[in-house]
């Protein structure tokens, strides 16, 4: 059974929130099933993980938003409902890894810095989705979803095996996102003025004014 130092537990923590903005219910799933199975020795804040009917509401969720997330317009409206979802949900598992710890000071810092994160890679990904959506073909979406699958699977791997390497990636993506999303708002802004000039209400109200 593996357990953690204090560098390899910021990294699970930073992994952790990140991930969770963009496939939190694989996260939930991932991390009880390896604490359940033995195979790591989770926090005592995410020991909760672990219990069959937490496993079971995670694979339930999992399986839905599996699905959900390759429907075009179906995935948009799914990341608006998860906004509220997901990034409370990266600062409570981001807490999580240091709630054994005497100092309530680290379960404050991490919450600030995991729920940051995980609005960082929600609203990449919202962003990311939505301008894909302004495309006609499913392809995009689905090629997309799993990505983001086999990348969230991958990183979780990847912080339970090498802590370090983990968050050197979550630091090399979140400079990414924080790139990316100003392009993507205006991208989607430019999308929706054009669409609500094409609108037929706004023709005919263009008519009725003239």
């Amino acid at each position: 059974m593996h357990a953690f130092d204090l560098p390899q537990l910021i990294a699970l923590a930073a992994v952790l929130g990140f991930a969770s903005g963009i496939r939190l219910y694989a996260v939930l799933l991932i991390a009880g099933l390896v604490g359940y199975a033995g195979w790591v020795d989770l926090p005592g804040g995410l020991a909760v993980l672990q219990h069959p009917w937490v496993l079971a509401a995670s694979g339930v969720m999992f399986a839905v938003e599996f699905f959900a997330d390759k429907i075009p317009g179906v995935d948009s409206v799914w990341d608006a409902i998860q906004t509220f979802v997901r990034i409370p949900a990266g600062a409570a598992l981001a807490a999580g890894v240091f709630g054994g710890m005497d100092s309530a000071a680290w379960s404050t810092v991490a919450a600030i810095v995991g729920g940051s994160l995980a609005a960082t890679s929600h609203f990449a990904k919202a962003g990311t989705r939505a301008a894909a959506n302004t495309s006609p073909e499913p392809f995009s979406n689905v090629a997309l979803s799993l990505t983001e699958d086999v990348g969230v699977a991958g990183l979780m791997w990847l912080v339970l095996s090498y802590p370090l390497a983990a968050l050197a990636i979550v630091i090399a993506l979140l400079i990414l996102a924080v790139w990316l999303l100003p392009k993507l708002f205006r991208f989607i802004g430019r999308a929706a003025r054009k669409l609500f000039a094409l609108s037929p209400n706004r023709h005919v109200q263009q008519n009725t004014d003239r």
